[in-house]
């Protein structure tokens, strides 16, 4: 079953360079202000601010991490005051993101799909398109002492049938509730996840089997591990044909000849390992009309979302 990525209020025109819908990332902002307020509770200046700096680098579409923003946990009076400081910033939701909340995270599975149901009700009420998440886990205590939290060993998915079972069937669940309101649902592929290597990624879409769930090849997120990886190319290769959301990043690699040492870092998508140019072009081919999202951690993660926005329009077809 082959997917191809219409958001459904999305027009066959916004398909081209100029108006391709392109979101940012919101990694760039705190999740908890200097006054040890979070996001989620801060007051309207805070919001203010950070959409202001969306707005002066050039982003009408901002996706929401769950991270920073829970739809599902909001009163509507405060979602109405976000949604209008952003729309007074020219600046729409069209996604929201939920991450570290797998639906098959031993001993809170059931909480975390129950979350996720309240959370598709809440996108679609904030009037996204795409209800984005994955199967990866909160960072172990390694993983929030490192520099850079993929140099650690995170937590694995077991090669246990049964919980792969349970994986289809809430995720299947989970996108038959997101057709309903008339959102995609979007898998984010993540290493020792379910979704972390090509094949398991496109075996699990296509035994959930649902026409609006497809993948979210965001291989930025394999391609920084150290230690041996998928060749990018065979990854997009398997994936795109079911691409409906697409995270974007980059990091350069470097690996000594006998894998005895592997580094990565965070750098813009025209100067990483992964060659956007041929995989964008790639991707339009096979029919993917989705939103793009930049994402760079570290650094103006911001000002490289911007940088990396202008050089994806470059590569899309002109109108």
């Amino acid at each position: 079953m082959t997917h191809h990525a219409e958001a459904p209020s999305e027009a066959g025109e916004q398909f081209v360079a100029e108006t391709w819908p392109i979101a940012t990332c919101m990694h760039g902002f705190p999740v908890v202000g200097t006054d040890g307020v979070a996001f989620q509770d801060a007051p309207a200046e805070v919001w203010d601010d950070v959409f202001a700096q969306i707005e002066e680098v050039g982003f009408t579409l901002a996706e929401l991490p769950d991270d920073r923003i829970r739809p599902a946990e909001f009163d509507p009076a405060r979602r109405d005051e976000f949604l209008a400081i952003a729309a007074a910033h020219g600046v729409r939701i069209p996604s929201v993101h939920v991450q570290r909340r797998s639906v098959v995270w031993p001993g809170r599975g059931e909480e975390n799909l129950a979350y996720a149901h309240k959370t598709i009700d809440a996108a679609a009420e904030w009037g996204a398109e795409v209800f984005s998440t994955g199967l990866h886990r909160p960072f172990t205590e390694a993983q929030r002492r490192a520099l850079w939290f993929w140099t650690a060993q995170g937590p694995k998915d077991p090669d246990d049938p049964e919980m792969w079972r349970t994986a289809v069937e809430r995720l299947r669940e989970l996108g038959r509730h997101a057709a309903e309101v008339g959102l995609q649902m979007s898998l984010e592929m993540y290493e020792d996840t379910y979704l972390g290597t090509a094949d398991s990624a496109v075996r699990l879409v296509e035994e959930i089997g649902l026409d609006n769930v497809g993948l979210n090849p965001d291989v930025g997120n394999l391609v920084r591990l150290h230690r041996p990886v998928e060749d990018w190319r065979e990854v997009y290769a398997k994936t795109l044909p079911y691409t409906n959301y697409w995270h974007v990043k980059n990091y350069t690699r470097d690996e000594a000849a006998d894998g005895s040492q592997v580094s990565a870092v965070p750098t813009s998508l025209e100067l990483g390992l992964i060659n956007y140019r041929q995989v964008v072009r790639d991707a339009v081919k096979l029919g993917f009309r989705g939103i793009f999202l930049m994402e760079h951690y570290g650094g103006d993660s911001l000002g490289v979302c911007a940088t990396n926005r202008r050089y994806l329009r470059t590569l899309l077809p002109k109108g």
